[in-house]
């Protein structure tokens, strides 16, 4: 964004490579917030905003490189004031640059620890989202989250270095084409060496919405991929598990109801989860690998973010305790498409709706309808017709 003449005159900005696609009115919610929505509507419908000197529509998107005139005034006391940098001690500092495994123009990639949340909430004042300021350099943007980690899960986690990217990453996320593979281990082991679990997700009632349950009747669609790499006996196994979907806790409630929790997870599995002897008690379950499309531009260079997380101490030792080799899992995702999205599946419905209506057949008028074939009279209805009868004497 270009920098702007003073507030009194036409404003002029270039579009960023960053604001590349965004909707106009969204722009200047990122940009120029103190600008409301009302103001913006009747800037457009007066013809005062301006893209390449053309008129504009608050739902137009823009282009990278395009022009925008923006007229004066319309500043707006702001009903929220805009988070300061939070100030953060050496030791954050020191604990946020250590999970960093990658960076780019439009992402931080971090191996979040097990036991430190993402977020923030009752009684959590130590989460991944407080220590982002540790990125913010000068005048950029802060760094946000655009998917999590459950507290206690470790591995891969993405950090948004713009607004930009972050809708781009989140679109990625939704509509499922990034790609997640995570390393569990887990009690007993499963009859089936590999398959998919597909069981439906809900709210456990009673629970506060902090635990689910599968219920066929109400539950979301859930789909889970998973491979035994090794098995220790019958004890233990480790495994690969693939979110195809994107449940609360989805990894963690399947494996439970199959019969194999996660160790280490009391909360799905009960004591079940726990193994006899000095194997940890915490999860062992690991956000291994992540592979997403990266954007183009200023923000980015395109191509894919491939990102591998080295396990924790705890999830190491248990490996080597139960005589594990890392080596024998690349943590490769399924080929193929992603399943469905929901916006996927209402656009199919109505494809098929609307050739359901192509498909039927038309009124036709009377000229379209076939003339009935001309009915057969004599004896032998299949025989030729019958001749002129000879003439007759007539009544003497």
């Amino acid at each position: 964004m270009s920098d702007p003449l003073p507030s009194s005159d036409v404003r002029q900005f270039t579009v960023s490579p960053d604001d590349d696609d965004i909707r106009l009115d969204r722009w200047f919610k990122r940009h120029l917030p103190q600008v409301g929505f009302a103001t913006v509507s009747r800037w457009a419908r007066t013809g005062q905003i301006r893209v390449d000197g053309k008129r504009a529509k608050p739902e137009d998107r823009l282009a990278a490189g395009q022009v925008l005139r923006v007229p004066p005034g319309g500043d707006q006391p702001r009903g929220k004031a805009a988070p300061a940098k939070r100030e953060l001690t050496d030791a954050q500092i020191a604990e946020a640059e250590a999970m960093v495994l990658e960076r780019t123009p439009a992402a931080i990639v971090l191996n979040k620890p097990p036991g430190l949340a993402t977020q923030g909430g009752t009684k959590t004042h130590s989460h991944v989202d407080g220590l982002l300021d540790a990125f913010v350099s000068g005048e950029e943007p802060r760094p946000r989250l655009v998917h999590r980690l459950d507290k206690d899960t470790s591995g891969v986690l993405l950090i948004a270095r713009t607004p930009g990217s972050a809708a781009f990453f989140s679109k990625r996320f939704s509509g499922r084409s990034a790609k997640k593979v995570y390393w569990a281990l887990v009690t007993g082991v499963p009859d089936v060496a590999h398959g998919v679990i597909e069981a439906p997700l809900a709210k456990q009632p009673g629970t506060g919405g902090e635990k689910m349950h599968v219920d066929e009747e109400n539950g979301q669609p859930a789909k889970t991929r998973y491979r035994v790499v090794e098995r220790a006996g019958n004890a233990a196994a480790w495994v690969e598990l693939e979110p195809l979907t994107g449940r609360t806790h989805q990894l963690r409630a399947h494996m439970a109801a199959i019969g194999h929790p996660i160790v280490g997870d009391g909360k799905y599995g009960g004591q079940e989860a726990f193994l006899t002897g000095s194997v940890s008690r915490k999860m062992h379950l690991h956000a291994r690998r992540l592979i997403i499309d990266h954007p183009v531009g200023k923000s980015g260079g395109g191509g894919k973010l491939d990102v591998t997380a080295p396990l924790p101490e705890h999830f190491a030792a248990s490996m080597i305790q139960l005589g594990f080799d890392e080596s024998l899992s690349d943590a490769s995702p399924t080929e193929g498409p992603p399943p469905p999205s929901r916006e996927d599946k209402k656009q199919a419905a109505r494809q098929h709706a609307k050739q359901l209506r192509k498909s039927k057949p038309t009124r036709r008028g009377r000229k379209d309808v076939p003339k009935a074939p001309p009915k057969k009279t004599g004896p032998n209805k299949s025989g030729p017709k019958p001749g002129p009868k000879p003439p007759g004497r007539g009544k003497r």
